[in-house]
């Protein structure tokens, strides 16, 4: 943890955290410093998720944080009180906070609650860097579910810092503040019942946890029979058919708004026709973005598309909460006091946030502390060269392309005949052609190099170690000594962000 000029950086050992503001001084929460709760009454139109009714009510907390009593209230004041939202897959360390800076960014946007998969975290630092997270995570009063990952590394054709093997995963689905099996993306493992991939589901089962999907394009007998293994829910479908289907046979959706896939309208009408079966999820969110909104933009956008509120608060509250078994009160009475006051359904921006009976945002500040953030790290990169980036033409063969589109996570396989300079494969911008390199950070490694199209990158050259699955450096250049420039920059931090000029130039660095 670092404070400079009155502003808190907070980092873990991956990954880079933005800068918030500090939090007020006065803030007392009772998970932190055992001050009392006080009791508050509240008036306004209370909308109840579970009832499914909404009327001018007079909410009453206790001294212990719950809800004592909701009463009827014929002359309430304006605004809408509603629960709290919940993040139903999230991977936190793609936000670049800790678990505590995380939840005082998400508090301001009415989320009190999310469902976290340390999958990053643990490709990196493996077993230890799951217990990590929840110890981070018990610095803030916010509502987590961890899921324990089920795929690390992500696939057998990657070299990852860690394996998390069926024992170890059977020992950490024990861990106190673990909710289910974290999206089990082997897909093949699942159908063909590899031994180990059957291991992890079991141990699943054995515990009565629920295990998350993930299976991009999936639909038939092979759908079927991945739902047939336990599979409760996926946030990858493609289509609104894919999705449809995936809902029959009894997986759930978790419609999905975040920084990479950013394409969730036209799941919408799923909400309506399958309101016990749909959830809200960010999955990766950045952040900037982050900063701006959280799951409050997709039921905005629900709800201006003629959702009926109460379904959306049933996939936005309800059922996470429900299906994961979190500790997140619903706006009954004896539930824990958590709840948002909104004044305007068109945007959904809270004009305050409770959790377990005290404001931990108002008027768009959070009053949550930042917390503390302890440093791990696991790299071991090298300095390159220019030459080491080299590709040798073969001229008038054509080239593997992988093409890539904004705001849409599948690639496309494209063949492109490419530009030579000097007797090698070089980029070509005029063609939005880069260059892709991957440096191995866990050991001293030639760089796996190819082409990717679409980038719409002109000069220069970006390279980051904050890289889904296995976080080795990923680079993408208009030019070889650019690409060795940016990558040399987070080596030489030992991971983080740079940006690197044609002419060698780091322009910018994030740096651990």
């Amino acid at each position: 943890m670092r404070t400079v000029n009155g502003q808190v950086y907070g980092f873990y050992a991956t990954f880079l955290c933005i800068r918030l503001p500090p939090a007020p001084a006065c803030v007392m929460l009772p998970e932190l410093n055992g001050e009392p709760v006080m009791p508050h009454t509240f008036m306004g139109t209370l909308v109840d998720p579970v009832q499914k009714t909404s009327f001018g009510a007079r909410l009453i907390l206790s001294e212990h944080g719950t809800i004592a009593a909701v009463e009827h209230e014929p002359n309430p004041a304006p605004g809408y009180i509603l629960p709290g939202f919940v993040d139903a897959h999230v991977h936190i360390e793609s936000s670049m906070l800790t678990p505590a800076a995380f939840a005082r960014a998400a508090v301001v946007h009415g989320t009190l609650a999310a469902v976290a998969d340390p999958h990053e975290i643990a490709n990196v630092l493996g077993e230890r860097g799951v217990a990590l997270m929840l110890e981070l995570a018990r610095q803030t009063p916010f509502v987590f579910g961890f899921g324990v990952p089920s795929c690390v590394p992500a696939t057998p054709f990657e070299t990852a810092g860690a394996e998390l093997g069926p024992e170890v995963v059977a020992r950490l689905l024990d861990l106190p503040g673990i909710t289910h099996l974290a999206e089990m993306m082997n897909v093949p493992g699942v159908l063909g019942h590899d031994p180990s991939v059957q291991a992890k589901l079991d141990a699943a089962h054995r515990r009565g946890l629920p295990i998350d999907g993930h299976a991009p394009g999936l639909g038939g007998d092979a759908m079927r029979a991945y739902a047939a293994a336990g599979i409760t829910t996926d946030h990858e479908s493609l289509t609104f058919e894919e999705a449809r289907e995936k809902l029959k046979a009894g997986i759930k959706l978790q419609v999905r708004y975040g920084s990479a896939a950013r394409r969730f309208e036209p799941f919408l009408p799923l909400l309506p026709r399958f309101p016990e079966l749909c959830m809200l999820c960010s999955d990766d969110k950045h952040p900037d973005d982050l900063l701006r909104d959280h799951i409050n933009f997709i039921a905005a956008t629900a709800f201006r598309q003629g959702l009926a509120l109460q379904t959306i608060l049933q996939a936005a509250c309800v059922n996470p909460v429900r299906h994961y078994r979190l500790p997140l009160g619903l706006l009954q009475p004896g539930d824990s006091a958590d709840f948002q006051i909104v004044d305007d359904l068109r945007t959904f921006q809270p004009r305050e946030v409770w959790l377990h009976g005290q404001c931990v945002a108002r008027g768009g500040v959070s009053l949550l502390p930042a917390g503390e953030a302890r440093v791990e790290n696991n790299f071991a990169a090298l300095p390159i060269t220019a030459d080491a980036l080299r590709i040798p033409a073969q001229p008038g063969r054509r080239a593997r392309v992988i093409g890539v589109r904004d705001g849409e996570l599948i690639t496309a396989h494209l063949l492109e005949t490419p530009s030579i300079s000097q007797g090698a494969v070089a980029a070509d911008p005029e063609r939005d052609l880069a260059k892709l390199v991957v440096c191995n950070r866990y050991a001293p490694a030639a760089p796996a190099i190819g082409l990717v199209k679409g980038f719409g990158l002109r000069r220069g050259a970006l390279a980051t170690s904050v890289a889904h699955d296995s976080h080795h450096i990923i680079a993408i250049g208009a030019s070889d000594n650019a690409l060795a420039a940016a990558i040399n920059e987070v080596v030489h931090h030992r991971g983080g962000l740079a940006v690197a000029d044609s002419n060698r130039k780091i322009l910018t660095s994030l740096p651990l």
